[in-house]
């Protein structure tokens, strides 16, 4: 009788395929925990600038400001950021700019939660001054 050889083996075992499985599902579950702060986070910064560039938002008072913001924030679905307290206005020099410094707590696993800190800056420049 001949003696047959092994034939080099290759693949994953079933073991192996769990535990794979295993550590991305971990990494979907936290990305599907975080997307939905990061998705308004930047929702937020792109009504902060738009809000920046209107005509007359060099001029605009902060509550001016914020009641700008707080309607395009209602749009938007932005929940997290209370403009009274969140939205602050920054004065150097002759610039004037607009603060949104804010904290997000949601739960993760049962007793564990994340949080993400968000501070963002925008200059109060207004549609004319982008112009050439």
């Amino acid at each position: 009788m001949e003696m047959q050889t092994m034939v080099k083996q290759r693949g994953i075992t079933l073991i192996g395929f769990i535990m794979v499985l295993a550590v991305v599902g971990v990494f979907a579950f936290v990305g599907f925990k975080l997307f939905p702060v990061y998705a308004e986070y930047y929702s937020a910064v792109s009504d902060l600038k738009a809000s920046c560039k209107e005509p007359d938002a060099p001029t605009a008072s902060l509550q001016d400001m914020r009641n700008k913001l707080d309607r395009r924030f209602n749009i938007s679905y932005v929940d997290s950021i209370k403009t009274n307290k969140d939205v602050k206005l920054i004065k150097v020099g002759d610039v004037k700019s607009i603060n949104i410094a804010y904290e997000v707590r949601k739960p993760l696993i049962y007793n564990l939660d994340f949080v993400a800190k968000f501070d963002v800056t925008e200059p109060m420049v207004g549609g004319a001054a982008g112009a050439p």
